[in-house]
């Protein structure tokens, strides 16, 4: 029968209120929604209506590769050290690494480096080389953990920068798409994004040598501040992924980055310095020398600090980088465009009046066609609207251009369920039935054609959602949300309406 107990009467006004509530931010302006609290905010503008800065980046995973080389070389030279085996050549070529040593030593030289490279698959080239390869599957598991690592790397970078509403998502297997609301000039952003960061300490190698002849286990890298080559260790005395926290700062007039590390990398720390009193010690990123200080007494408080910054603005930049972790890999900018706020604006415009021209072409054809019922109608699709945009406040969606397509789409979705209602209670009425028969199966008899219409969309909405990417995406959250409030406008909010229409006064005529 059509009836809504006490309880359920009760439900409808608190979805209504709460509703109403949460759309509320989306009527007012920024200046005023600006002082409210986070969980009270007006739904996200995307890139297109807002305006603001796209990139599409691609991780360089060959270099991970390359890198997973350079450290399968580095642990078999400390294997043969620790083990006594002399060896003659270590290099890496044709995706392999080659150990050269004596033909005695072969079986106790893999043996040796078998111990700390067991994953590693191990052969033999003649009577003195041993080739150490890296499995497909490990090779694979490498670079997808890569991309993963930067995909967090560039959002904990943008987060400390402080924009906005980013958003950063996986395309494909080794892309990332960026996009900045409100950045119209990402230049600074994008030097933040692409740069690796990686921070290494070394120690100097003493003497002078000609880069051409280096010492085994040593490497030539750029100074920043002399503009010369400097000889280092390849050895990583301290990685800068133990740094706990970094911060700008100022040193007798100069710009500083104070850095801290963990309780693990302030020990290492301690340990080189104590046993190395009096040599330099390179600061190195991403292969280049920012500073090199010699080591004048045993620094174990685990904090210390690079100079040489410029202005604050650099020391600023190199902290925030170093707070948020390094690149495992170089990234690439394949793809980079921006969209004017003037654009965005025009966009705006040109979406609000495609919806609100639609929304007045179905208000019109509801009270033509539906008398009474078609204004239920109305003011169940206004519900629809309030609640769908209240729904996307409170998740955080974004809305987009797309988006825009997708709650008008979902307006004549909702109506669609109300025709289906109301031309079912005509056809019952007209068979025979009495008033209150024909409301009740109108809404009984329609329900199963609308519960399966919207569900297969919703389902169609949620593929979209989770296998799309930017304006793909929009589309189907605004989809999907607006089939969800469609539905409960349509079967309890006009319901409601109905049913108070019919307790009100006497009724007999169907007015549809």
């Amino acid at each position: 029968m059509l009836q809504f107990s006490f309880s359920k009467i009760i439900f409808i006004l608190i979805v209504v209120l709460g509703a109403v509530f949460f759309a509320l931010p989306n009527a007012l302006p920024g200046s005023m929604t600006a002082k409210f609290p986070h969980w009270w905010q007006p739904v996200a503008l995307g890139l297109d209506l807002r305006g603001g800065s796209y990139l599409l980046l691609e991780v360089e995973t060959a270099a991970v590769f390359k890198e997973q080389l350079t450290d399968i070389e580095e642990q078999s030279r400390s294997a043969l050290r620790d083990a006594k085996i002399r060896y003659r050549n270590i290099r890496s070529a044709d995706e392999s690494v080659f150990v050269t040593v004596e033909p005695a030593d072969l079986s106790a030289a893999r043996a040796s480096i078998a111990k700390i490279l067991s994953t590693m698959e191990f052969s033999t080239v003649g009577e003195d080389r041993i080739r150490i390869q890296v499995p497909d599957r490990i090779k694979r598991e490498r670079q997808i953990a890569a991309v993963s690592q930067s995909l967090e790397i560039i959002r904990r970078r943008i987060d400390e920068f402080g924009t906005s509403e980013p958003s950063i998502q996986l395309q494909g297997r080794e892309r990332i798409i960026v996009e900045l609301p409100g950045v119209g000039n990402p230049e600074r952003i994008k030097n933040l994004i692409g740069q690796t960061a990686k921070l290494t300490f070394h120690l100097v190698e003493p003497g002078n040598y000609n880069p051409a002849d280096l010492p085994p286990g040593t490497m030539a890298l750029p100074d920043t501040q002399s503009g010369q080559t400097l000889v280092v260790r390849r050895r990583v005395e301290v990685s800068g992924e133990r740094l706990k926290d970094a911060q700008p700062s100022f040193q007798n007039g100069g710009a500083i980055v104070n850095f801290r590390f963990d309780t693990a990398g302030g020990r290492s720390f301690a340990t080189t310095t104590s046993n190395n009193v009096g040599q330099r010690l390179a600061i190195v990123l991403d292969n280049k020398v920012i500073s090199s200080p010699s080591i004048r007494s045993p620094i174990v408080g685990g904090s210390g600090y690079i100079e040489g910054m410029g202005d604050i603005n650099n020391a600023k930049d190199l902290a925030l980088l170093l707070r948020a972790g390094a690149l495992p890999a170089p990234l690439n900018v394949i793809e980079e465009r921006s969209v004017g706020p003037g654009l965005g604006a025009d966009s705006i415009k040109q979406g609000s009046t495609a919806a609100i021209v639609g929304g007045l072409l179905v208000v019109v054809f509801m009270v033509l066609a539906y008398h009474t019922f078609g204004l239920f109608a109305v003011f169940g699709q206004v519900f629809h609207m309030i609640t769908l945009f209240a729904t996307l406040s409170i998740v955080g969606g974004t809305l987009t251009l797309p988006g825009i397509a997708g709650v008008v789409l979902s307006l004549g979705i909702a109506v669609d369920a109300n025709v289906l209602i109301y031309e079912r209670m005509r056809e019952e009425f007209q068979s025979g039935r009495t008033l209150l028969s024909a409301l009740t199966a109108g809404f009984q008899n329609a329900f199963s054609t609308i519960f399966d219409s919207n569900i297969t969309t919703f389902i169609a909405a949620a593929i979209l959602y989770f296998l799309g990417s930017g304006p793909v995406k929009g589309f189907a959250l605004t989809l999907a949300v607006g089939i969800a409030t469609s539905m409960f406008s349509a079967v309890m909010v006009t319901r409601f309406q109905v049913w108070l229409w019919w307790r009100s006064a006497k009724r007999e005529t169907l007015p549809v």
